[in-house]
């Protein structure tokens, strides 16, 4: 059984693993250091954008139909555990950079 002290350790190892197999996985393990190394690179300029929550894992499957209590449906973001507060921009190009590492029909399965 594993130690209560031990858990973050062996989860912290575990994510790394699996981040070390492809550069898709390594976009979508580290959404903070992901943002971090975007900030820091000098290589391009991004638009300023208001430091609010954004999403951290933006893709189409995670964009779908919710319902308020009144019945009105409206298209919104669905999967928050990875949001932080930055730049919007930022979504913007994480998400362009899980479409560009994996094809369209493994995204979106017909």
């Amino acid at each position: 059984m594993i130690k209560r002290d031990d858990r973050e350790r062996i989860l912290s190892e575990n994510r790394n693993l699996k981040m070390a197999r492809s550069a898709h996985a390594y976009v979508r393990g580290s959404t903070v250091s992901f943002y971090k190394w975007l900030e820091s690179s000098r290589r391009v300029k991004l638009p300023e954008g208001p430091s609010v929550w954004i999403c951290g894992d933006c893709h189409i499957g995670n964009l779908g139909p919710l319902a308020d209590r009144k019945g009105r449906v409206m298209v919104q973001i669905r999967d928050l555990d990875q949001a932080v507060i930055g730049n919007p921009a930022h979504d913007l190009v994480r998400s362009a950079c899980r479409w560009h590492q994996r094809p369209v029909d493994q995204i979106c399965p017909a």
